[in-house]
């Protein structure tokens, strides 16, 4: 009966993955975004300190750029989770596949309460805000030009730190 496993752990579990995805989706509609722009829009929801935004949902890892190289596949069962329950759609055009909110997915959204949830719909709404104008190739450009930056600042940060100890 389930087609996506479940983790019993809820931090970057396909539930939590998924919400965020579906809070891409709700401000993104009625456009629908591929997998790799659900990827990036993750990456900045919960990073959103590394691109000038709101203080980052999660706190700050070494090495989290390649996050979007491991995220994919959680990203992918959350919203596949969210397709499952009606939450969102899978759409299928000339150029791949896509996924888009249904009309459920914004009541669903206002339903849960907590301060984590409505600072994810924050960042979601500020992330689409600043960056849904871009094209695919857009974002993937402004991910590769500052991907290097981040990477060399929180190393900075991190011999800083190790200097002080």
């Amino acid at each position: 009966m389930h087609d996506v496993p479940i983790s019993a752990a809820p931090f970057n579990s396909a539930l939590e993955t998924g919400v965020r995805a579906l809070a891409v989706l709700t401000e993104a509609s009625p456009r629908a975004l591929d997998l790799q722009e659900l990827v990036y829009f993750d990456y900045l929801i919960v990073h959103s300190g590394d691109a000038g935004g709101p203080t980052s949902l999660h706190p700050n890892t070494p090495l989290r750029n390649g996050e979007l190289l491991v995220r994919r596949t959680v990203i992918e069962q959350g919203v596949l989770l969210m397709v499952s329950r009606g939450l969102a759609e899978r759409l299928l055009r000339d150029n791949g596949i896509s996924y888009a909110a249904t009309d459920e997915a914004a009541p669903f959204l206002e339903c849960l309460a907590s301060i984590y949830t409505h600072s994810l719909r924050d960042r979601a709404e500020w992330a689409m805000q600043l960056f849904g104008g871009l094209d695919k190739d857009e974002l993937k450009s402004y991910f590769d030009t500052n991907f290097e930056r981040w990477t060399r600042e929180f190393q900075s940060a991190v011999s800083v730190s190790d200097r002080l100890l």
